[in-house]
């Protein structure tokens, strides 16, 4: 079987030959159902020496859940030696829900008579319009059915017309539980009627009043191309190397990111993504209280990647990359469009007005965009990659979608649900996002030191209190590296490799430069910190191991919590001059407003990656004077 590369994302064929070698083991009955294919990247010395046409070892893993046999599934298959390698019963959590189970929870909520009677006791006889969201049950399994059993929860809305927007009219007080496994609803909870909201939450173009006319043309093109280069799923651009790929609960991967210096291609990031992400909710009602999803490990947020538009999601000249995915019933499908890539203008590079000379020198800044946006329910995520043409990296977080919401009266809104609409209330709800970074910074044997701004007393060498400076604190184990931001001391994290200097006599570097962002407010003894005890701290550091790659576990569905980052780190290992990696968790706390409704505009958050002692100086130096813009004497 011959590929490009290790990290080349499987084929349909490949998919098809992996599900028929499962299938043929006996291991899985026909009432499987899939989670999805999930790469076994090779031993990263394969991957470094590897030269087109030496042979390896593909390797895919399929997971899933079997409902004759009432369990969770791990399947390790060679599409090399074509057998299967390991197959192992999940013993304790589930596989992440599939498109099946989102169906299936659906078809049952709506054949359930006491959830009929529900919907009627609301005066609602048109049960065509109702819209049933499922909902992992998450850390808070019903009691009164067996541990382990794969169970659901699903809440309702309705829509005033088939198109309509059906979160503008939340079924308030109805909650229905529904076990998979023996394909039933066990419970229909109901906390009393809440009158339904009455207006209408449509967002189309057609539903609003008036559009803007004033909004004139925006035309951006590149009459000579852009000035990537693409080879299969490889990426050249402005001295940046780079592999891309999108994973099922991952979602857009970035490979082998290096930078190509004075003909030297060198070594920055070996692997970096989403590893997991939660969304804790902090309202009191039963209807929100129990919510924490965790939206990568849990709900499967790869496999819902949007096809992006041209002229919609990206403008410009844009390379698409499509994704190949392994459907719930064991047929793979194509995503078209999964993964869009393009440059754009970003304002000055650098500039400077010599007053003296009388010269002005500018640059212009480009970035190379590379990104995917994935649908989980009601919310959007987009997850985009900037690369800039100094050596800096970011990754970007985009928020958008419907928030989540409660029917209630019209003075209904508190504190932790304040009133968006009339009758409508959304609760405060976090969105925390863990990256894991596995970092080559010039080679594998990396250190990280921790940087905090810190003031000098008042004494002789200070008479006026206006000396401070930066102090680096080495974090050498992974106890010392469970780390938060602190913006009121800058506080930053350099990576660092001690074997490489630069002219100065100084390691090489690259410094995460962290937002505002903040930690898991639910208390440390809730099923949500439990679940996603990542999100206790923005960062953590742990040595490479090929088997840590899920920050809260592997499976988690439905999983009482402890793994993952937490379980990684008990050891307490060291991480001075090894192979790191970097967990760093990011995100917000949203507090709903009026102005979030009925559609969210994009919230923003991330980090930054740049470039400390990397280079001997300003990278960005050889960038061409802009065509246009002429060398003009400075005014005086």
């Amino acid at each position: 079987m011959a590929h490009i590369h290790p990290l080349d994302p499987f084929t349909v064929e490949e998919l098809q030959v992996a599900v028929k070698i499962l299938s043929d083991s006996n291991k899985v009955s026909e009432a499987v159902h899939f989670a999805g294919a999930f790469p076994v990247e090779p031993p990263k010395k394969i991957v470094r020496r590897f030269v087109s046409g030496t042979p390896f070892d593909r390797e895919v893993r399929l997971r899933g859940y079997d409902r004759e046999h009432s369990g969770s599934f791990d399947a390790h298959i060679s599409l090399t030696q074509l057998k299967l390698i390991s197959f192992e019963w999940v013993s304790r959590g589930h596989s992440p829900l599939s498109l099946t189970d989102y169906i299936r929870t659906v078809e049952l909520v709506k054949d359930d008579p006491a959830w009929q009677t529900a919907m009627r006791k609301r005066g609602i006889e048109d049960l065509s319009l109702v819209q049933v969201d499922p909902w992992p049950a998450g850390g808070f399994p019903p009691s009164d059915v067996p541990e382990g059993t794969r169970v659901m929860r699903a809440i309702s809305f309705l829509r005033k017309h088939p198109k309509g927007n059906g979160y503008a009219r939340p079924i308030e007080g109805v909650m229905v539980y529904v076990d998979l496994e023996n394909e039933r609803v066990f419970r229909v909870d109901d906390y009393g009627v809440v009158p339904i909201p009455t207006e209408d939450g449509d967002y189309d173009a057609a539903s609003v009043d008036r559009l803007r006319e004033d909004l004139r043309p925006i035309e951006i093109t590149q009459p000579e191309g852009p000035s990537f280069t693409v080879e299969g799923y490889a990426v050249e651009w402005q001295k940046w190397s780079f592999r891309v790929s999108l994973h099922p609960t991952q979602g857009l991967v970035l490979h082998q990111l290096g930078y190509q210096d004075d003909g030297q291609l060198r070594s920055i990031l070996y692997r970096a993504s989403l590893s997991d992400m939660v969304v804790p909710y902090g309202d009191v009602s039963p209807m929100h209280s129990w919510k924490h999803a965790l939206d990568g490990s849990e709900a499967n947020m790869g496999q819902f990647v949007n096809s992006l538009k041209l002229g919609c999601d990206c403008i410009g000249e844009i390379q698409y990359f499509d994704a190949v995915l392994l459907g719930s019933s064991g047929e793979p499908f194509t995503v078209s469009n999964a993964i869009c890539m393009h440059e754009e203008d970003y304002g000055i590079l650098w500039k400077h007005t010599d007053l003296q000379g009388g010269t002005v020198e500018v640059r212009r800044s480009r970035r190379l965009v590379i990104s995917a946006v994935h649908t989980v329910g009601n919310y959007e995520y987009g997850f985009f990659w900037y690369l800039y043409m100094d050596g800096t990296i970011q990754m970007e977080v985009k928020l958008t979608g419907i928030v989540g919401v409660s029917a209630v009266t019209f003075d209904g809104g508190t504190d932790t649900a304040p009133l968006i609409a009339p009758q409508l209330a959304s609760p405060v709800h976090q969105h925390l996002f863990c990256f894991r970074l596995d970092f080559e910074v010039d080679g594998a044997q990396n250190s990280i030191v921790e940087l905090n701004i810190e003031t000098d007393p008042i004494g002789p060498e200070n008479p006026h209190g206006t000396v401070f400076r930066c102090k680096a604190t080495p974090l050498t184990r992974e106890s010392a590296a469970k780390r938060n931001v602190d913006p009121a001391r800058s506080r930053s994290w350099k990576v660092m490799n001690p074997g490489v200097s630069n002219q100065l006599g100084v390691p090489v570097a690259y410094k995460l430069t962290p937002q505002g962002s903040p930690t898991m407010l639910a208390h440390n003894s809730s099923p949500h910190a439990r679940r996603a005890g990542f999100a206790k701290h923005n960062l953590w550091v742990t040595p490479y191991s090929p088997n840590e790659l899920a920050a809260a576990g592997e499976f988690t569905n439905l999983h009482p919590g402890g793994t993952g980052l937490p379980e990684y780190t008990a050891a307490d290992r060291s991480i001075e001059n090894t192979d790191l990696v970097v967990w760093h968790t990011v995100g917000l706390t949203h507090v709903p407003r009026p102005e979030d409704w009925p559609v969210m505009p994009v919230e923003y958050c991330g980090f930054m990656l740049q470039p400390v002692g990397f280079f001997n100086r300003n990278p960005a130096l050889d960038v061409p004077p802009p065509k246009h813009c002429e060398n003009k004497q400075a005014n005086k």
